[in-house]
This record gives structure tokens, C-alpha cells and sequence, in this order.
């Protein structure tokens, strides 16, 4: 079994921002493969899929982004896994727009909700992958930035982002982290 972790902000006021990018690749995961309606679970949205032939379970934590370490924990400890079988996907203002990088361990590189990650689990030596949101303009604070949508200009550039995504968290359930770092990063 998997357990992939989108992170994000709840409610209709953070749909589509740049910090909801986690969330939108499990919708994607789910639009993919038909999956059913999500359920409540680990304060959050919980469903369980398979993925390229891997049982897994996407959750959506509904604690708000800063704060999503809880319900991570509550659902690796539940099912029992191992830190291994776990994928973190979350925005990194630290990459260009649409970029994808996956790691199998290493700081939160500033992102706040998979810092909480780290420091609820106990341990940095979890794959997480990162999807560029670029960095805040001059004039634009961090927070602004992460919390704001994406422009007209970028919209198809992250939407492919999105997509290319979900392939890789797919790869990662099927091949392992080494063989979807080698073809997505």
C-alpha cells in the first residue's frame, strides 16, 4: 500500500492558488482513474485508488497547510506504513513555474506544511514531490504569492505541470522513487 499526500488550504477561497497545487494532482489522480468519492478521515478527505497496479490511499488534510503534519501522522500510523510508502506533493516557490523535482529526503527548503510533515513524522527521509509555483515578483510578499492564483499566462503551463505530476506520483507507485526521478526530474 501507498499513501500519497497532497497538501493545500480547504474551501473555495484557495481553489486553484499556487499553495493548492498538491491538492489539484490528487484530483487529477482521481479524474485518472475514475476514482470514487472521496471520505472523510485524518482530518481531511481520504480515498483509496489503485494506482498502475499499486494499492493507494490519497488524502487531502483539511488543516490548513501549515499544520498538515497531524493528519499525515494520524494516517501513515493507521495504515501502518512504512515511511518509504509515502509521497508528499506540495508547491515550491523555489522552482521555476511548472518544474517538477523529486527527492527521497532532505529539508522542507521552506515550504511550511511539509516542515510540519517532517517535524510530526520524526524524520526529513520522506519523498516528497515539488511542483514549481515560481517566485514571488519584486513588489509581491511570499505569502501574496502563494496564495494568489495562477495567471492567464501560466494557467496551461501548470495545468501540463499537473498532469505530468500525477504520471510521476503514478510511476512512483509502480517503479519506486528512483525510477520516477530518473523521467520526471
Amino acid at each position: 500500500m501507498k499513501l500519497v499526500v497532497g497538501l493545500g488550504n480547504p474551501g473555495r477561497k484557495y481553489e486553484k492558488t499556487r499553495h493548492n497545487v498538491g491538492f489539484r494532482v490528487l484530483d487529477e489522480l482521481v479524474r485518472k482513474h475514475s476514482a470514487p468519492q472521496a471520505k472523510g478521515g485524518f482530518q481531511g478527505e481520504v480515498v483509496d485508488v489503485d494506482l498502475a497496479g499499486q494499492r493507494a490511499f490519497l488524502l487531502w488534510p483539511h488543516t490548513f497547510m501549515n499544520n498538515s503534519g497531524g493528519s499525515v501522522l494520524a494516517a501513515r500510523d493507521f495504515y501502518k506504513l512504512d515511511d518509504e510508502d509515502l509521497l508528499i506533493v506540495c508547491d515550491d516557490m523555489n522552482l521555476p513555474l511548472a518544474k517538477l523535482r523529486l527527492r527521497t529526503g532532505g529539508s522542507a527548503g521552506g515550504q511550511k506544511g511539509l516542515a510540519d510533515v517532517i517535524r510530526r513524522l520524526g524524520t526529513s527521509e520522506i519523498a516528497r514531490l515539488r511542483v514549481g509555483v515560481a517566485a514571488p515578483g519584486e513588489h509581491r510578499t511570499a505569502t501574496d504569492h502563494v496564495l494568489g492564483k495562477f495567471s492567464k499566462a501560466e494557467k496551461a503551463d501548470i495545468d501540463e505541470a499537473i498532469w505530468r505530476a500525477a504520471d510521476a506520483v503514478e510511476c512512483w507507485a509502480r517503479e519506486g522513487t528512483a525510477a520516477a526521478m530518473n523521467q520526471y526530474n
